[in-house]
C-alpha cells in the first residue's frame, strides 16, 4: 500500500514589503505537513535582503520544492499538476496587476493563472497603500475571476504582543482561506 501524498501548496513571494509573510507561510506549511512549492520573484530577493537576515538559500531550505522564476516548464505551470491552490505572500501590485490581465511573464504569475483557470484557491496578500482606482479595478477583476484579496492587516482583538504575533495572525487567516488551520491563530470566541 502506498502512503498518501501530502497536500501541495504553491507559495509565491514577491518584492512587496513584508517578506516575513512568505517566510511564515513556509513555516506554517512545514508545521501543517503541506508540501510547499516556492517561487520567488527577482524583486523579492532584494526585499528579503533588506527586511530580514535570510538569504534566498535560507528561504529555499524552508520549502519542500523551490522553482526558478523563469522555469515556465515547471510542474506548477500546468493545471494537470494537482495542488490545493496558491498563496502569494506578500503580493506586489505589479504581480497582482499582471495576474489580473492574464498576460503572465514568469512562473509565479503563470502558476497564479493556473490556480484561477483550474478553479483552485488563489490568495493574494496584497501589500500597498493607498490604493488608486487602477489598483481597485485590478482587485475587482481578480475577485470576479475567483481570487481572494487578503491584505495582511492586524487583528487587534487577538491582543498581539509583538510584530511576530501580528504577522502570524495575518498568515494564519490567509491560510484559513485555503482550508488550513494553523495553531498560532488566535480565534475570536465572542464577548
Amino acid at each position: 500500500m502506498t502512503e498518501p501524498k501530502p497536500p501541495r501548496l504553491v507559495v509565491g513571494v514577491t518584492g512587496a514589503s513584508g517578506a516575513v509573510y512568505g517566510v511564515r507561510v513556509l513555516d506554517a506549511c512545514r508545521d501543517l505537513g503541506v508540501e510547499s512549492h516556492l517561487i520567488v520573484s527577482r524583486a523579492a530577493v532584494l526585499t528579503l535582503a533588506q527586511e530580514t537576515d535570510l538569504t534566498v538559500a535560507d528561504l529555499a531550505a524552508k520549502a519542500a520544492v523551490m522553482h526558478k522564476i523563469g522555469d515556465v516548464g515547471a510542474s506548477v505551470a500546468s493545471g494537470s499538476y494537482h495542488t490545493m491552490g496558491m498563496i502569494i505572500a506578500p503580493c506586489s501590485v505589479r504581480t497582482m496587476s499582471e495576474i489580473a490581465t492574464g498576460v503572465t511573464s514568469s512562473l509565479l504569475t503563470r502558476a497564479a493563472d493556473v490556480a484561477l483557470k483550474e478553479r483552485r484557491p488563489l490568495v493574494l496578500m496584497v501589500r500597498e497603500t493607498p490604493l488608486h482606482l487602477g489598483h481597485l479595478r485590478s482587485m475587482v477583476a481578480l475577485a470576479e475571476m475567483g481570487a481572494t484579496i487578503a491584505p495582511p492587516l492586524p487583528a487587534f482583538y487577538a491582543k498581539p504582543e509583538s510584530l511576530a504575533d501580528m504577522v502570524d495572525q495575518s498568515v494564519g487567516r490567509a491560510l484559513d482561506l485555503l482550508g488550513l488551520s494553523w495553531a498560532p491563530v488566535r480565534r475570536w470566541t465572542g464577548v
